[in-house]
């Protein structure tokens, strides 16, 4: 286990002692679209139109219009990388989250000044503006203003003073204004507005920036592997194997992480929608993890922010919206998900799972299956079935055998050749509501499709029937080491 990795700093410490994982320049770069431009070619990766690649995570030293200022990107844009600042194998990472998931480790209330307030800046001193003390970028020039785009947002339900942290997309409005978007019933800090709204109370909420990765991670799990009630920095406690720190608010009645570089003090106004775009009104909010720049919203929930604090010369952390650091932290839960749900249902034959980057980390996902008998076949799709209940956000599932590589595509591909009929190994479940944000998932597109963020589930199914596997055996290669004939 890695407990080299606390927070953003020595995970940036970590990365500069790999080689080709961390690059910096101190060259000016304007945070409206041109950063984002930059590591579009460095290493996003992911859902983004090509020419883009996996690359290393990159720090911007010197950011127009914020002296001073750093900005580090693409920290989880490589799941070798995720590997290494969580300490664990790259092909092994969702079932450690999902061991880690059922053995929680609860954040606790640190004591003492926490290292996130080391310097304060309240919305009532006289020069507050979140425009020029938060350098958060844009993705694209039709953005809808500077987003911030890893916020971990913190709040506690009025009802029963359960708390949890979630990913959300936040814009900055005014100078003591962000939009927040909830995605309908897909979020529990969503719900928690939803029911402050219905006491007629404000929601006090806490947008820590800058945090350790295993944070990052560990809070973009979903119901029903994490249902409403579970703090989700419990999973970061346990896969760093002690507690998140937590510190109290300056300003609110809520926590925030405690050594995170910024956080952002506020409250969710009730009774009040603002429109995403009103300073930009471009008609988009920002490119999201499909790979398309999502519309922007007129229904997005209002923050009143009312302090800002950070650490010393603190350092912004964001992301490309569809890069490949989006797979990570959405795929890599996604998979634990569904080891958990299948390996409970029929223990021993599900080898392990992958949200592969063409699905951004939430449409696709690669089951490697072993049929251990006869009784096993028809299995595999009753697992597939099993991961669209553990993960109600995914499209496409493709099914493969333990000889084949579920993380390596051309081998999944070539199982699709060679152990798949069109005719007999797809299998369509149509009218299933799924994510909004796949433009195709519309009526205009199929007339099965009742509602925008429908569609049809599909199964391919590239396993060899197992009366069949003696037909289907791959060439058999000597196994041998390479390093005594050639040098790494």
């Amino acid at each position: 286990m890695n407990n080299k990795v606390t927070d953003l700093r020595s995970a940036l410490a970590l990365l500069k002692e790999m080689p080709g994982q961390l690059i910096e320049t101190d060259v000016e770069v304007d945070p409206m679209a041109e950063l984002a431009g930059v590591y579009r070619h460095v290493g996003a990766g992911g859902t983004v139109m090509r020419p883009t690649k996996e690359g290393p995570a990159m720090i911007f030293n010197n950011v127009k219009g914020h002296p001073g200022a750093k900005v580090a990107i693409g920290l989880l844009a490589s799941r070798s990388r995720v590997a290494a600042l969580l300490g664990r194998d790259a092909r092994e990472l969702g079932k450690a989250m999902y061991e880690s998931v059922a053995n929680p480790v609860p954040p606790v209330l640190g004591e003492g000044p926490a290292p996130c307030q080391e310097v304060v800046h309240k919305a009532t001193d006289p020069d507050f503006d979140l425009f020029k003390l938060v350098p958060a970028p844009t993705n694209t020039p039709d953005d809808a203003g500077p987003y911030i785009t890893l916020g971990m947002c913190y709040a506690t339900h009025p009802d029963t003073g359960r708390s949890d942290v979630t990913i959300h997309r936040l814009c900055i409005q005014r100078k003591d204004e962000l939009s927040i978007f909830f995605t309908p019933g897909a979020r529990h800090i969503g719900a928690m507005a939803e029911r402050a709204e219905q006491l007629g109370q404000r929601l006090p909420i806490s947008i820590s920036i800058g945090v350790d990765p295993a944070i990052e991670i560990g809070s973009c799990f979903e119901a029903p592997t994490t249902p409403m009630g579970y703090d989700e920095l419990a999973v970061a406690g346990a896969l760093r194997g002690e507690p998140v720190k937590l510190c109290k608010c300056l300003t609110v009645n809520e926590k925030a992480i405690a050594n995170a570089e910024y956080v952002i003090e506020g409250e969710v106004v009730p009774g009040v929608r603002v429109q995403e775009d009103q300073n930009s009104h471009s008609g988009f909010a920002m490119p999201e993890f499909p790979g398309y720049t999502g519309p922007a919203s007129s229904d997005c929930w209002l923050i009143k922010v009312t302090a800002v604090t950070t650490r010393k010369d603190p350092i912004m952390q964001t992301c490309i919206g569809p890069s490949e650091e989006h797979v990570s932290m959405a795929g890599i839960p996604t998979e634990a998900s569904i080891w958990g749900m299948v390996d409970k249902a029929m223990p021993g034959r599900l080898q392990n799972v992958y949200c592969a980057s063409a699905g951004g980390g939430k449409y696709m996902a690669v089951l490697q299956f072993k049929k251990l008998a006869p009784s096993d076949e028809g299995r595999q799709r009753q697992a597939a079935l099993l991961a669209f209940s553990a993960f109600s956000e995914l499209k496409h599932i493709f099914l493969v055998d333990e000889d084949v590589d579920c993380f390596d595509m051309n081998d999944v591909l070539w199982a699709m050749n060679t152990r798949f009929q069109g005719d007999a190994d797809i299998i369509t479940i149509p009218g299933v509501r799924c994510h909004p944000l796949d433009p195709s998932n519309d009526p205009s597109c199929s007339k099965s499709i009742r509602d925008h963020g429908i569609a049809c589930k599909t199964i391919f199914d590239c396993t060899v029937p197992y009366d069949q596997k003696a037909r289907f055996v791959r060439a058999r290669f000597m196994d041998v080491d390479p390093a005594h004939w050639v040098k790494e």
